[in-house]
C-alpha cells in the first residue's frame, strides 16, 4: 500500500514538474519581444535575444518572443539545404529515395558497428537501437526529399520494430509466469 501511495505521489510530482515547466515556458514565449530585449541589454545582461532577429526582418512592438522564434526557424537559411533542393530537383523521384535510404543505412551501420565494437550489445539490440538512432540523425541531417514523410518512415519504423519487440518480449515473460505459477499448483506445492 505505501509503495503504491509512493509511486503515485511521484507521478503527481512529475505531471506538476512537467505542466509548470510547459506554462512557465509558454509565459516566456508570449512575452514582447522588443521590450523584453530592450530590458535584457539595459540590465546588461549576458544573455539577450539579439541572436533570434533574422536578418532582413523588421521587428515591431507588437511581436512576441514566440513569433520572432517562428520567423527564425522557418527561414532556410543554410547553403546546403539551398544547394540540395535545387540538385534535388533535377534527380527522379525513384533515385532520391534510394539515395535516401542509403543516407539512412549509411548512419545505422555507422552506430551499429560503434555499439558492437565499444560495447557488448548483442546483435539484436545493436540493430534495434542503431535503426532508431539513424533515423534520428537522419530527421536532423539535410536529405534529398523535401517534406517530412520519409523523416516520419525513417523514424516510425525503427520505433514500430521497438515497440513489437517489447510486447513480444513481454508477452513471452506474462506466458512464462502463467505457465510456472500454474504448474507449482498442478504439483502439489
Amino acid at each position: 500500500m505505501k509503495r503504491t501511495i509512493f509511486q503515485i505521489l511521484l507521478l503527481l510530482i512529475l505531471c506538476i514538474f512537467f505542466i509548470s515547466g510547459f506554462l512557465f515556458i509558454n509565459h516566456i514565449l508570449n512575452l514582447p519581444f522588443v521590450p523584453t530585449n530592450e530590458a535584457l541589454h539595459k540590465a546588461d545582461s549576458a544573455f539577450t535575444l539579439d541572436f533570434l532577429i533574422p536578418a532582413g526582418t523588421y521587428i515591431d512592438n507588437t511581436l512576441t518572443i514566440g513569433d520572432v522564434i517562428k520567423i527564425r526557424t522557418s527561414r532556410q537559411t543554410s547553403l546546403y539545404e539551398t544547394m540540395i533542393g535545387s540538385i534535388a530537383g533535377l534527380i527522379p523521384e525513384r533515385y532520391r529515395q534510394i539515395a535516401d535510404l542509403v543516407v539512412f543505412l549509411f548512419w545505422s551501420f555507422l552506430i551499429m558497428t560503434f555499439l558492437r565494437i565499444f560495447t557488448f550489445t548483442r546483435y539484436g539490440r545493436a540493430l534495434r537501437i542503431s535503426l532508431l538512432m539513424g533515423g534520428v540523425i537522419y530527421y536532423f541531417m539535410p536529405d534529398f526529399s523535401p517534406g517530412k514523410a520519409d523523416d516520419t518512415i525513417f523514424l516510425g519504423i525503427p520505433l514500430l520494430i521497438i515497440i513489437v519487440r517489447a510486447y513480444i518480449s513481454w508477452k513471452i515473460k506474462s506466458r512464462k509466469r502463467f505457465l510456472n505459477k500454474h504448474a507449482g499448483s498442478r504439483s502439489g506445492i
